[in-house]
């Protein structure tokens, strides 16, 4: 290999990574965001987690829809991947995105985005139970350490208190959240290979604007819509910032670096939403749960990053 040929592909890799930093950051910043949506209308009417979802998904529709007709001179795809689309946009977008819309309702962003970041365990948990895939030591340790940081972050939110029975509600809505993105991941691993990772992404999130906008227009009357400007200001940046860069940024960053490299980047998520939570909602962790917090992303990098 020429020096010409080893410099291009460093700039390639070195793309790659910024791609992946930027998009691994875009994305830290949807719950803050979220949480922002929230506190900024709480005092007069409280914006409802449908018409927050029905906003990020119908106002960031326009871009999928484009991608898809960019690339709408691939292969046809057939009946059955078509069926496969429509569940897994449902099941990974819709489904998880409104759980965990709901939960940060009740959850500070950082504790929230943490448990959300277990993902890659409840990945093997459903391999070895749908896949008879029998999970290796060292991702039964990275389980291990990962339940326990969740349990030391849950810890001193147990108790009978209104307050307590809320977060833990929460809590619960935003690991079903992170269970459906598992269920996604697990479902849908075979159908992303015949269909192409850009086509699916942009399928998959038209698919799951639909149910978003049926929810909105049966549950929410039009003048839900009558929000204050510094809300549509964090509506806007939730589309664009945290919702349709991220996907194209961590899709390219995915095939330049692999995902080995883009799971140790991808623990600076969770990193970042503790560290925004804090400096613009003042959302503190405390000693025992920035540990377990250590222990969720130590364990998930565990499973999640594959030796040489």
């Amino acid at each position: 290999m020429n020096a010409g040929t080893r410099a291009e592909g460093s700039a390639y890799r070195f793309w790659g990574v910024v791609l992946a930093l930027a998009g691994v950051i875009s994305f830290a910043f949807r719950p803050v965001l979220i949480k922002l949506a929230y506190a900024v209308t709480a005092a007069n009417h409280p914006v409802s987690a449908t018409t927050l979802l029905f906003l990020r998904m119908s106002l960031s529709l326009p871009f999928f829809v484009a991608m898809a007709w960019w690339l709408r001179r691939e292969k046809p795809i057939s009946r059955r991947d078509w069926m496969g689309i429509i569940g897994l946009g449902l099941i990974g977008y819709y489904f998880a995105s409104l759980l965990d819309f709901l939960g940060l309702q009740y959850v500070p962003a950082g504790l929230g985005r943490l448990i959300m970041f277990l993902y890659p365990t409840l990945v093997v948990i459903l391999s070895a139970v749908f896949l008879s895939k029998s999970p290796t030591r060292r991702e039964l340790a990275a389980l291990v350490i990962s339940y326990a940081g969740v349990a030391l972050v849950l810890s001193d939110r147990l108790g009978v208190a209104p307050e307590h029975r809320q977060f833990m509600f929460g809590a619960m809505l935003i690991f079903a959240s992170a269970m459906c993105y598992a269920v996604y991941l697990v479902t849908g691993s075979q159908l992303v290979k015949r269909v192409g990772s850009a086509r699916f992404t942009a399928y998959t999130m038209i698919v799951s604007t639909v149910p978003a906008v049926a929810q909105f227009l049966l549950l929410e009357p039009f003048s839900a819509l009558e929000l204050p400007a510094q809300l549509w200001w964090y509506v806007s940046l939730l589309v664009t910032v945290c919702t349709v860069l991220p996907v194209f940024m961590v899709a390219e960053a995915l095939k330049r670096i692999g995902a080995n490299h883009f799971a140790f980047i991808g623990a600076l998520g969770p990193v970042t939403t503790v560290i925004a939570d804090f400096a613009l909602m003042d959302g503190a962790m405390s000693a025992v749960q920035i540990v377990g917090g250590a222990l969720v992303i130590s364990g998930v990098l565990l499973v999640s990053v594959k030796r040489n």
